[in-house]
């Protein structure tokens, strides 16, 4: 057995390791075959045997590389056709999700009366959490994708122009936005502080009965909603006037998504509607069932409005 034919053989089986069984007797006769033409242009060019085979083997490059194309298996864990949209909904799922994780365990600890440090690190560590097992499943949705026969069969979707994003709203346009988000922000403020002492009700004495319990100007929950609906306001504004950024994407989504959540804690825990007011106004039990389940309803369409908003502003991004 010259050696020309050793290495032959050492090549030929080295790369049939890797390969289905009942592949392997095709493949032999046409990787033998493949390297037979090759050297014999080689020795037609005046090379010699052994140099001409060693050359050959070379060019064909590593057996486990040249395994992996005749079995149709990637040696990459995402290829270019999947890379594009799995950056796109990795970046989006951690614009949204993890802010969101941060705001309920931030708002939930803070209301549970949780010192200022205890707070900062179960948000943090919630915040990671949330993030590490975001883009692990993620990365693991689309690995078993990138290697599902199917979707390798599956050519992929063509660009066209008609995916390019959709130029932004006039300046004016912008600012009509503003002003009446505005507007509808003072006016909600308003009612909500005056409620106390604006009141369609009155106790024995005279004094008005708010609609909202009294237990929110209590324990200062009602301040921090105000503050939080004040904060949204401000990240409108500069979502106008300052440069996108990741760390400025997640402050504002964390807090548009605390608003709606705290409105859904505060009714999910009957701390909304005032008892007193209720009876005064002679309401059947079902109208604080239905104004509660309202609310929840209206937050969570926010919820989802807000998630969507997050996803499209991430993708132009």
């Amino acid at each position: 057995m010259t050696t020309s034919r050793t290495l032959t053989d050492r090549y030929v089986e080295a790369t049939l390791r890797r390969v289905p069984g009942r592949q392997r007797p095709d493949i032999e006769r046409e990787l033998r075959a493949s390297i037979a033409d090759a050297v014999d242009d080689h020795l037609a060019a005046g090379s010699d045997p052994a140099e001409a085979e060693l050359a050959v083997l070379t060019e064909l490059g590593d057996p486990a590389r040249l395994a992996a194309g005749y079995a149709d298996r990637p040696l990459h864990l995402i290829g270019p056709g999947l890379y594009l949209d799995y950056v796109r909904v990795l970046t989006a799922l951690l614009a949204t999700v993890v802010p969101a994780v941060a705001a309920v365990v931030g708002l939930m600890r803070g209301l549970h009366g949780a010192p200022a440090p205890s707070v900062a690190g179960d948000t943090l560590r919630a915040a990671l959490t949330a993030g590490l097992h975001i883009a692990f499943w993620t990365t693991l949705v689309f690995v078993i994708i990138e290697r599902t026969a199917a979707s390798r069969g599956t050519p992929a979707r063509p660009w066209t122009p008609a995916a390019l994003p959709h130029p932004p709203p006039s300046r004016r346009a912008r600012y009509g936005e503003l002003i009446a988000l505005t507007v509808v922000t003072v006016l909600f403020t308003t009612f909500v502080l005056l409620s106390p002492v604006v009141s369609t009700e009155t106790d024995a004495d005279g004094d008005a009965i708010g609609l909202f319990s009294p237990r929110l100007w209590e324990t200062g929950e009602v301040h921090l909603f105000i503050a939080l609906v004040i904060a949204s306001l401000a990240f409108a504004y500069a979502r106008h006037h300052v440069r996108w950024s990741v760390p400025f994407a997640v402050a504002g989504s964390m807090v548009d998504l605390a608003c709606p959540l705290m409105l859904i804690w505060l009714a999910a825990n009957d701390r909304l509607l005032n008892p007193a007011f209720v009876q005064a106004a002679g309401w059947p039990p079902s109208v604080p069932r239905w104004i509660t389940t309202g609310l929840v309803v209206l937050s969570i369409g926010t919820l989802v409005h807000t998630v969507l908003d997050g996803l499209a502003r991430a993708r132009r991004r």
